[in-house]
């Protein structure tokens, strides 16, 4: 195999891997508001994900279904800004530790750094304990598919770059 041919193939799984993590923030962040959600309607929380659409405005729509699907695509989108965060930072971990502590870190954000853009998520304070755990639990698991997937299509992008440099030398 030619040094050219060699050089393709990893710049188009290099371009594979950025549109993976392009899915894994988007499945991650659907799948997590979407566990928010029933958890919500389950009153294991006191708020619901929707508070990112009801913060910033009072449509009745929000209310029904349409809310609801709306939520987990907004909150698809903005998982895919985070994704690309953890690749830049961590997609070189190796331990689950770094999606759970990667995970903690968001919710702490959410809870402390970023409620004051949205009115109707509950202080820290105002939060229940079954609140708190289901949240910090949500998002631990929100870590954890985030940062064990983009490791592990990082490490396969170093296994396949070692495989096709070990054949180019032969």
């Amino acid at each position: 195999m030619s040094s050219n041919e060699n050089g393709q193939i990893q710049q188009e799984y290099q371009s594979m891997l950025i549109y993976n993590v392009l899915a894994i923030g988007f499945v991650g962040g659907a799948l997590a508001s979407s566990i928010g959600i029933i958890a919500h309607y389950f009153n294991f929380m006191d708020f619901s994900p929707k508070f990112i659409l009801t913060s910033w405005s009072n449509m009745t729509w929000i209310d029904h279904w349409l809310g609801t699907v709306m939520t987990i695509i907004l909150f698809g989108i903005l998982s895919v800004g985070i994704a690309f965060i953890y690749y830049s930072l961590f997609k070189r971990m190796k331990s689950i530790f770094s999606g759970v502590f990667f995970g903690v870190v968001c919710w702490a954000l959410l809870v402390f750094i970023l409620k004051p853009m949205f009115v109707d998520l509950p202080t820290f304070s105002k939060m229940s304990a079954n609140t708190v755990i289901t949240s910090v639990c949500i998002f631990i698991i929100y870590g954890l598919f985030i940062g064990f997937s983009i490791s592990y299509d990082h490490q396969e992008y170093i296994r396949q770059k070692n495989k096709a440099e070990k054949q180019s030398e032969s």
